[in-house]
């Protein structure tokens, strides 16, 4: 099967979860026998004209990378505008494909799209080559803020991802709660929603049993510097874990948008000397914390899947999380880790301290998590489960559609500055 995959994120330009989740399926397909293309981008604000569009082979994977076509906005500021310019350029080099001389005629059997940042050309691929279109939605506008999308460009963004899963043949989603909030917020849809957890590498984790070690517990977070990811109650609840295990340290991976909230957050619960904010760490740097954590703590209050959860779990790390979304499945609560309620200061809490007060069933619990990866997290099972969309998406006859209902209700305890 030849397979062109859409994602605004492809090594080397990674910027969270969706990325990684992309690469090994592609990489898990060529594997397979499938022929695949991933049409992605350059970094942000290279420019298309002077930087045209650069193909590469990794791992079997035919690469398409394209600049901004203008490069004149920024993600931060111009997010729309941007996406626009970056969906242009991606249809120019998509449609370059099937044409003798530059794509040797290449003609994809079906179009894979990777959330709403690429459902303008994901869909006007599909149609020029007359293939069904299948999207996975990682995560939702609206999830993400609560249902809050009355701004502006919440409402764009919410309009856009209802267009692609409604234009879609075939969704997939990787959690059972996802598939709930897709169907919650644009559906009926008049095709299926399969549901396809995200995988694990394990190779590329390696297990380490925490040792006894002496000195101050410390704590790890992961992943964006968001306000969905909760990081503020890590945050909140660090006094109260230093009261009962004095010099406990939290350390925060990872870069975003609310960093400098997260930093006056640190401030007003006066723990600012004991929070490190140390941004977004290499390979051997994120293996080498996950190995020292006492727990890793992911206190997410909206999570599509929580890959970071399986990362952690794959080194050996002790997890605490919220049960926000995926976290709820990735994590069986007293069996491969610890959970609490999200924006539960006091679950979290209770939740790192039973962690720290029982160092031997914390290992325990990530012995066993590391078992249940092997046995339901495989990205071949994960890319074989994808080819059974594959193959029983259809390309349907298209209808109107109509203008989709955005909710709308006030995002509770956000705050005015994020």
């Amino acid at each position: 099967m030849k397979i062109l995959i859409v994602s605004w994120e492809y090594p080397p330009v990674v910027v969270g979860g969706l990325g990684r989740h992309v690469h090994h399926l592609a990489t898990e397909l060529v594997d397979a026998g499938h022929e695949v293309v991933v049409l992605s981008r350059q970094p942000a604000g290279t420019d298309a004209a002077t930087h045209p569009t650069r193909h590469h082979i990794a791992d079997g994977v035919l690469v398409v990378a394209v600049g901004e076509d203008p490069p004149h906005f920024e993600f931060g500021t111009d997010m729309t505008a941007w996406t626009l310019a970056m969906g242009h350029a991606m249809v120019r080099a998509g449609v370059a494909l099937g044409k003798p001389g530059l794509g040797d005629g290449w003609q994809p059997d079906l179009v894979h799209a990777h959330d709403w940042l690429v459902a303008h050309p994901a869909i006007a691929l599909a149609e020029f080559y007359d293939v069904p279109l299948v999207s996975t939605l990682h995560a939702t506008e609206a999830g993400r803020h609560s249902g809050w999308v009355s701004g502006r460009v919440n409402r764009q963004v919410h309009s856009v991802e209802w267009w692609l899963a409604n234009e879609s043949d075939a969704v997939i989603t990787c959690s059972e709660s996802m598939r709930d909030e897709v169907g919650r917020l644009y559906g009926p849809l008049r095709s299926a929603v399969t549901v396809i957890r995200n995988g694990i590498d394990l190779s590329a984790w390696p297990f380490r049993r925490r040792e006894h070690r002496v000195g101050p517990p410390r704590l790890l977070y992961v992943g964006r510097l968001e306000y969905e990811k909760g990081i503020q109650d890590a945050i909140a609840a660090l006094p109260r874990i230093r009261r009962s295990h004095p010099g406990t340290t939290l350390t925060v991976a990872g870069e975003g948008t609310q960093f400098e909230w997260l930093r006056e957050e640190a401030r007003r619960h006066r723990v600012t000397r004991s929070v490190d904010f140390v941004g977004k760490l290499d390979h051997p740097e994120l293996l080498g914390w996950l190995h020292a954590a006492d727990a890793v703590v992911l206190p997410s209050r909206y999570e599509p899947f929580g890959i970071a959860a399986l990362e952690a779990a794959a080194a050996g790390a002790p997890l605490v999380v919220a049960t926000a979304g995926g976290l709820a499945e990735a994590v069986v609560d007293g069996e491969t880790g610890l959970a609490f309620l999200p924006a539960d200061v006091a679950g979290l809490t209770s939740a790192i301290r039973e962690t720290l007060d029982d160092p031997v069933a914390a290992q325990q619990r990530a012995v066993a998590a590391r078992a249940r990866l092997g046995a339901e997290f495989d990205w071949g099972v994960v890319a074989a489960e994808t080819v059974l969309v594959y193959e029983a998406a259809k390309r349907r006859v298209r209808h109107p559609l109509g203008r989709p209902d955005i909710p709308k209700r006030p995002l509770p305890e956000r705050d005015p500055k994020s």
